[in-house]
């Protein structure tokens, strides 16, 4: 990334409410055509990053910079940004081809420019013949394309998603991650997605930002962010995690269900403990164990499970872990 133009900087930002809430000495430089995601559970200050870098919320410290000029002073319709929220925010009363319209307007683009370019960007996010339509008309899914192919006219140096697909179901909300990713790649440009599923910063990011009461606990790669935790709180928060406390110790191991290793019967492995539960998940098995007063999942393979049944007697063998005390990496 060293060598790719910076797009974004936030340097030691801070923004504290009245009641004292808020986010303090955030930095980050995020790289020209990224995807970064800001990941945490609700109160934990992403929505309040992404709403100072769109305006919408002045910073009490620090500075935020795109393409190395400091946009703090700037209200939200002269910042090179665009934001799309989770409600849409579509006039109900416009045509889909005026609320397209509606932005460009206000950033004085001259008219005659208008039609190519909305045609354009309806045929990107596939909602093609649909100008004459209403909002009302259309699903929550198709809606949410609009909204982001209204924030795509703008041209904006940054474009800022605030959990843009938690009001869709499962299988839209899988749909539109891939669009977004397809646009991305096809447009270059650089994107801050905000939410709180771990999955969707999974899918989407090039790198996720995770948040803990206000500050970054870990800022890294998909893949850095669940192979390699580095605080109990990331571990527990990025997919599915055994934790395990060592006998007569403060050290807790930390382990991905698919890298414990079941057989049957005792004395065969690290733990012993007894089948609790199995799932047929597909093409593998979920299998809860009973160890001790801990219930251990584990993920293994049909044929593993065929020979177990709840109450028998197992061996569990840890493969990659991760060891914590107070709840930072040992």
């Amino acid at each position: 990334m060293s060598d790719r133009k910076i797009k974004l900087q936030i340097k030691d930002m801070t923004k504290f409410y009245d009641n004292g809430d808020g986010v303090a000495h955030i930095n980050l430089d995020v790289y020209e055509g990224e995807i970064v995601t800001f990941l945490g559970p609700s109160g934990c200050g992403k929505s309040t990053i992404l709403r100072t870098l769109g305006g919408f919320l002045d910073v009490t410290e620090g500075d935020i910079l795109i393409d190395g000029q400091s946009i703090i002073a700037l209200p939200p319709e002269k910042r090179p940004t665009a934001m799309v929220f989770q409600s849409y925010n579509l006039w109900p009363h416009m045509s889909i081809y005026e609320n397209l319209a509606f932005g460009l307007k206000l950033r004085k683009i001259p008219k005659s420019t208008y039609d190519p370019d909305i045609k354009k960007m309806l045929e990107l996010v596939h909602m093609s013949g649909t100008e004459k339509k209403y909002p009302g008309q259309l699903s929550g899914g198709q809606q949410q394309r609009i909204a982001i192919a209204r924030s795509l006219l703008l041209k904006p140096s940054l474009l800022l998603l605030d959990e843009p697909f938690s009001a869709l179901d499962a299988k839209i909300r899988q749909e539109m991650r891939e669009e977004l990713k397809k646009i991305q790649s096809d447009l270059g440009i650089t994107i801050i997605f905000v939410t709180h599923d771990q999955e969707e910063a999974m899918a989407l990011s090039h790198r996720i930002v995770v948040m803990n009461k206000g500050k970054f606990d870990q800022v890294g790669t998909p893949e850095e962010i669940y192979d390699d935790p580095q605080t109990l709180h990331v571990a527990s928060f990025i997919g599915e995690m055994n934790f395990i406390k060592r006998d007569g110790t403060d050290v807790t191991v930390a382990v991905r269900p698919e890298d414990l290793t079941v057989v049957p019967g005792k004395d065969k492995g690290d733990l012993n403990a007894t089948v609790r539960t199995s799932m047929l998940m597909g093409h593998y098995v979920s299998l809860t164990a009973q160890y001790g007063e801990d219930i251990i999942k584990c993920f293994v393979d049909r044929e593993v499970s065929e020979n177990l049944r709840v109450g028998d007697d197992i061996s569990l063998t840890i493969g990659k872990h991760t060891l914590f005390r107070d709840g930072s990496r040992v």
